[in-house]
Parts: structure tokens; sequence; C-alpha cells
């Protein structure tokens, strides 16, 4: 694909889509089937509503609902407008949400009646915002607002530059970010997807239970130019997931991989049909070896594992289920589980590297921060030129991680850069400890985190949560991770619990667990 191809809007894309799959259906949710034409004049209709209301190219709508046909179009029709769409977690603090919006200057809002409360508060406290219009309102809502509304695509120029997306960064590690997502983002994002689903017979049937607020909602969006047919799940029930696998034929799903535990812990997980499955993709979190070979014995040979951050999503690094067959899983010659253990190489439009603390390429093997360059790197952080400056540096986007690459350019993550432990002067990386936790047999999900020591500096502690009807003390756990890791970066104290504090999307939440720990936010402040 040429560059000139990327200067093409994201809504030219999907308009082709539209033409293209006009008949073929694009949504299904609770019942209500939307084909490709029906969603273009819906988003459409949506737009020029925008447009009738004061809205202007280069403004801000955000989604504050729960996943939906409608939350969909909404999105695509203040994209059409020429809008920066803002997605909101409705599982946030409510003061969260606020904020986010407050600070991108938030223009106009769609939501569900169950948030009314949400977006009155909302109201209150951001001055630009001028439109308001209820998703399911029996009278005065988006049915009624959309009544009068033009069926002619309004002409808003759009440049590879001009803004689809502001989604906010995690705030695990620090200030939560607005992120700049451009068209031009998107058309590679597109390009790439379009080539991950080349060579198929069937056009992709993919399983929408992961927030659109995130990874989900750019997916679809990328997805559209393949047309594919998205069937919406307002929440992730795995019972309900398992079950539409095989009902709906779904070839592609993308869940974290707690939700991907969940299913596996499902007493009737081998009873359904996954002969349909092409892709089910685990990201946004580190999964465990032993999952990863679980999901890979139950689903088949179709588990990927994706690499991408908020800053330039989904397609750094991609492991394929080709780069690991179940015949190697089964090995004992160790090769394969070292392979696992990778965020796979880099993808069609990114390119890798590890640097050193000065911006250098370092070579094979050696650790030091991922950069990453390609087409699909954010313009930067929204009204924030100090923080992308930050993590531009001689060219390359710096990830934050920490990693390495092998002789066959697989990319393994060990750790984030702020969540790397400093114990009597030597590094230790959280991520290689869990892993080696995780290995043990009866350790089902294992935190790793620095804790104060007045001899170390640091000391490494390790939060455990072990199977059901595992016996196994600290003591046990610490000393067999000692054989496989060494006693400098082995836990000199292990806390076992039955759950961990989660952010909103479901990653654990290193930042509050570590705040347990550490007297006012030391160790942030690093």
């Amino acid at each position: 694909m040429n560059t000139t191809t990327f200067d093409r809007s994201l809504i030219a894309i999907v308009d082709d889509a539209c033409e293209t799959h006009a008949d073929e259906t694009c949504l299904e949710f609770q019942g209500e089937r939307y084909t490709y034409r029906q969603v273009q004049q819906a988003t459409v209709r949506t737009a020029n509503a925008l447009i009738a209301s004061g809205f202007r190219k280069g403004m801000k709508g955000a989604v504050y609902s729960q996943n939906s046909a409608k939350a969909f179009i909404v999105m695509l029709g203040i994209i059409r407008a020429g809008g920066a769409w803002i997605p909101i977690n409705p599982r946030n603090a409510q003061t969260e949400n606020i904020s986010a919006l407050c600070s991108l200057q938030c223009n106009a809002v769609f939501y569900q009646e169950c948030f009314a409360a949400s977006v009155a508060a909302v109201e209150m406290a951001c001055s630009e915002l001028k439109i308001k219009v209820s998703l399911d309102a029996a009278c005065g809502g988006l049915d009624d607002w959309l009544a009068d509304a033009n069926d002619t695509p309004p002409d808003v120029p759009l440049q590879p530059n001009d803004l689809v997306s502001i989604p906010m960064t995690g705030g695990t590690t620090g200030a939560a970010k607005g992120v700049m997502q451009s068209h031009g983002n998107f058309a590679a994002l597109t390009h790439a997807m379009c080539l991950d689903y080349e060579g198929r017979p069937e056009r992709p049937v993919l399983l929408c239970a992961a927030p659109m607020t995130h990874v989900g909602g750019r997916t679809m969006l990328t997805s559209m130019a393949a047309g594919a047919t998205f069937v919406i799940l307002d929440h992730v029930d795995p019972q309900w997931i398992l079950r539409l696998i095989q009902e709906k034929r779904i070839s592609d799903i993308f869940l974290p991989p707690t939700a991907i535990s969940t299913l596996l812990d499902q007493p009737n997980v081998r009873d359904f049909d996954y002969s349909s499955l092409r892709a089910v993709t685990s990201g946004a979190a580190p999964i465990s070896i032993q999952r990863l070979k679980q999901a890979m014995d139950v689903f088949g040979p179709v588990m990927y594992v994706r690499f991408g951050q908020t800053e330039c999503p989904m397609f750094i690094s991609v492991l394929k289920p080709q780069d690991i067959s179940v015949e190697d899983v089964a090995s004992a010659d160790g090769v394969s589980d070292q392979r696992l253990k990778s965020v796979g190489r880099a993808t069609p439009i990114s390119q890798l590297a590890i640097l050193s603390e000065d911006g250098a390429p370092l070579p094979v093997g050696d650790r030091g921060e991922i950069g990453v360059k390609g087409p699909m790197v954010s313009l930067g952080y929204y009204d924030n030129p100090k923080e992308t400056a930050r993590v531009r540096k001689s060219g390359w986007h710096l990830t934050g991680d920490i990693g390495y690459m092998d002789e066959d350019g697989f990319l393994f993550i060990v750790d984030r850069k702020k969540d790397m432990i400093i114990s009597g002067g030597f590094n230790v990386y959280s991520a290689e400890v869990e892993q080696a936790l995780m290995s043990i047999p009866g350790v089902e999900t294992a935190a790793v985190i620095g804790v104060p020591s007045a001899r170390w500096g640091e000391e490494v502690k390790a939060v455990i949560k072990l199977a059901a009807g595992t016996q196994l003390s600290a003591e046990q756990i610490i000393e067999q991770c000692k054989l496989r890791i060494g006693s400098v970066k082995a836990p000199k104290s292990i806390d076992l619990v039955y759950s961990f504090p989660q952010t909103a999307l479901g990653k654990l939440d290193k930042k509050k667990l570590r705040s347990r720990y550490w007297p006012d936010e030391q160790h942030a402040d690093r």
C-alpha cells in the first residue's frame, strides 16, 4: 500500500465499504439488524443533525454509553461531521469522566438514559457542552432528534491530520492524557486490519464484547472496509459469548486476558463448536503462558497476542498462530515456552527498535525502552506539547515499556519503565518475575511490585492469587521462584489475596496496589 492511500479519510474508506457491502449485515444488537447501507444513512443523518445544531469541524463529541448499535452509529456520525470522538468508559468514576470531558472541551454528548445524572453533572462542569442527546429516551431522544435530519452526506473536507478520536490514556502510571488519533492513523490501521483478513473465503464476523471505548471500537471502525459483521454485546457474559461463537459462527473476537481466563474457567467450555473461529486475540495486558496454552488447546490454533497502546493502537507487534503451533507447545525443548512469552514481531505498518537512554538502537538481546515508528503512531497528546516531546526521541515514539528482541525479530516485554524495581542497585523487571511465578503449578495470578526496604532501597514483593483448591505457602512459592530465576529477582515477601484492584478496563491496577505499601505515592515520583 503506498503512502497516498493513508491520505484518505476514515469516512471515505467507510463509504466505500458501505457501497461495496450495501445489503450485507453490518451491525447486530439485541435482535436489531443494520445493513451497511442503513448504517451509512444513519450516520449521515446524525452528522447533519449535529451540524444543524451548531457542531462544526474540529469540535468534539462523546458517547456516554455501553456497547450498542446506536452508540456505534452516533460515534461514526460525530466523525462524519468533522468532529473528534471522545470515548468515555461508563465504568470509570464519574469524576474521572467529567475531568476528561472538561479537559478535552467536549461540545456534544450522546448518552444512555441510565447515565443521565452523570451527563447532567458534566453539563454543570463543562461550559463548552451545548448538545445533549439521549440514545434511548422514549420522547425527545435520538429518534426525535433525527426526525428532520437531511439525508444528503455533508460536505466536510477531511485531511490526514484531522482528528478521528481523542481517547484518554489509562492513567495507571501517571495522570491520564488525551491522545490525538488522526484520519491518517485510522487509514493505516484499516490497511493493516484488511491484511489480517486477506485470503479468507468468507466475510469476518466479529463478536464485540470488549468496550467500544477502547480496542473494541477501533477494531470495528477499521474492519468495516473488509465488510465485517459485528455482533455487539453490551457486557461480557462468558456463557453468552461461548454460545454466540457457535450460533453466529463468529470468526474473530478480541478480549483482555482476564475475560479469556473467565471463558476458559467455564465448566462447559469444551461443549461448544469453535470451528468458525479464525482469530481469538488477547491484548491490553499480558497473558500467562499457561492460559495461552490452554486457550490454544480449547479454541484451536487461532490465538493471537497483540501489543499496542493508545498512542499507537493495535499494531505495534503481533504473535500469530503460525509463530507457535500446537505441536511446538507440546514439545519439551523449552523453545516454545520462550516464544510464548513474546508479543510477536513488527506488523506491516510498524518498525521496532530497542533504545538506550540517549535514543540509540541497541543490539539484539540488550534491554532498553521499546521504540516504534509507523503511520499508526498518534499525533501526540492533546494540548500537551511538553509531554508529547518527552515520548518522541530521534524519530521514535517511546512506549514506556522495557523489552528486548531476539535474533528472529520477536519482541519481549519485561516491564513498564515505571514499574521497574531497583533493588540493591540491580534492575528487576516485574513482568519477568510474574511469568516465573505463574509458571508454578497452583499460582493463578501474580502481580510483582517494589516495596520500601531500609537495606535494599526497594525489595521485590509478589501479590498472588492461588488457583482454587491449591495449598501453597509463601515460603514454598519463593523457593520455587528462586529455582527459576535466582534469588536476586525472586520475591522477598508474598501476600496471598483473593482479588486484585482493577481499572475500569479490567486491567490489574498496579498504581493502586502499590499505594498500599508506599506512603504519599513516593514510587510514582521516582
